[in-house]
């Protein structure tokens, strides 16, 4: 099954130039861990909950005034919408990621794919588990 006929499209995005407090209220409203970051339809990164504690609060950041672009993951995880389950299954479970975002061939954002829905979608359990077990390791600590 293709990535296209499962994602969620049409993500809530924030720009690279937003300030952090809004990129956290948008994450908020969506009850979501991660934020794509876009310029203009172009992925340019993600933020998670954890840039903005590790990268932001812990420094010391003042969260109205800092923008974005100096917080997120420039280097954002993605599959295309044309790949199958176990292609977008296999990104997640080498980078450890619960969401992936999605682009088309044009390498615009055009969807989100979770961990979720790759368990409600595929129709090999064995995937389901090995993704799950690998994003559930911990990851190294960083020093």
């Amino acid at each position: 099954m293709q990535v296209n006929q499962f994602m969620t499209r049409n993500p809530v995005v924030v720009r690279p130039d937003a300030s952090l407090r809004e990129a956290a209220e948008r994450m908020r409203e969506m009850d979501s861990g991660v934020m794509p970051i876009c310029d203009g339809e172009r992925l340019v990164g993600m933020l998670t909950d954890r840039d903005v504690t590790v990268r932001a609060t812990a420094e010391g950041k003042d969260p109205n005034s800092t923008p974005v672009r100096e917080i997120m993951s420039p280097d954002a995880v993605y599959c295309f919408e044309d790949d199958d389950e176990r292609e977008a299954a296999r990104k997640m479970e080498q980078h450890q990621l619960r969401r992936l975002a999605v682009l088309n061939r044009d390498k615009r954002l055009v969807g989100m794919v979770s961990l979720g829905d790759i368990a409600v979608h595929t129709s090999d359990d064995r995937i389901t588990g090995e993704v799950t077990e690998a994003v559930s390791e911990p990851g190294s600590a960083e020093v």
